[in-house]
């Protein structure tokens, strides 16, 4: 579905985005594995995983290149779009998958926890989104897959950053979609369930978290694949600003901030009418903070 066209995977080296390079290329995608080899929480690096993964796309038979550049900076994060263009002459599609956690109750998260995570995965994928841009535009085509997460759609215990990242994310693809539609560039996120080391590190202490874990590990990141080539193909020329989610074999289409519940006053509002009619009115309304009581809970289907 994607035969001839370059795509860009970042953070490739392993999990998600490795499925999705090895998806791409198998169905005839050009790849660059980009992938600094760094720790979960962002620290050293190491070309092997991105370069491991270029051989086994090599070795079915297909064409990648591995690239060892930070998301996290502009420079670098151009350089990784300019190692497309370099090395096959262009570029149709970015998936921007590179992420990193630093998790902690927000009461005691450190600006350098909090920076590292937004630096990686918000500016992360916005660095390299702009970098391919200026080449959509030019050839009046191009695709971007962002990947969100429920815990910025829904919410999550101890991830603040992670999540203000994540749903900045899936407003930076709706704007993006918005401003370049014109030019034939497509802009969605994903927001996949997958057993990664990104959430390897939940707890496992009870009988009840051992089968909760049990169950995620049913979710291959091999599950979250197939939607990424498929927005990245021309077959989604009509799918554009959407959020989906992968959960194992379903695929959802994500809702988006709508009013659902509005009141009028001829007279306006005063806090005390507001506390003695709006609010009682409107609390049925209110989303719950029990996030184990939301349809996406972790639990798969």
């Amino acid at each position: 579905m994607v035969e001839g066209k370059v795509v860009v995977v970042t953070g490739a080296g392993g999990g998600i985005g490795r499925d999705i390079a090895l998806a791409m290329a198998k169905s005839g995608a050009k790849v660059v594995v980009n992938d600094i080899g760094a720790a979960l929480d962002g620290a050293g690096g190491n070309a092997g995983p991105a370069q491991q993964v270029v051989d086994e796309i090599r070795a079915a038979g297909g064409q990648a290149v591995p690239n060892t550049d930070s998301v996290a900076e502009a420079a670098s994060a151009a350089r990784i779009v300019e190692c497309a263009v370099e090395s096959f002459g262009r570029i149709d599609a970015v998936v921007n998958n590179a992420g990193i956690l630093r998790d902690r109750f927000f009461h005691k998260m450190s600006v350098d926890e909090w920076d590292a995570v937004i630096k990686v995965h918000l500016y992360g994928a916005y660095y390299v989104s702009r970098a391919a841009a200026t080449h959509f535009k030019e050839q009046n085509s191009g695709a971007m897959v962002h990947m969100t997460s429920t815990s910025g759609l829904i919410g999550n215990y101890g991830q603040a950053n992670y999540a203000a990242a994540k749903l900045g994310i899936a407003a930076l693809s709706k704007s993006i979609a918005l401003d370049m539609l014109k030019f034939n560039v497509r802009s969605n996120c994903i927001a996949p369930f997958a057993w990664s080391r990104m959430i390897g590190a939940i707890p496992t202490d009870t009988d009840e978290q051992r089968a909760r874990v049990d169950k995620i590990k049913q979710m291959t990141p091999a599950k979250v694949a197939p939607l990424a080539v498929y927005l990245a193909s021309e077959a989604a020329d009509a799918v554009n600003g959407q959020i989906f989610s992968v959960r194992n074999n379903e695929i959802s289409l994500i809702s988006q901030p709508r009013p659902v519940r509005s009141i009028h006053r001829s007279e306006g509002w005063t806090p005390q009418s507001i506390a003695e009619h709006a609010m009682p009115a409107m609390r049925a309304s209110f989303y719950p903070l029990d996030r184990s009581a939301d349809v996406f809970s972790w639990d798969p289907v």
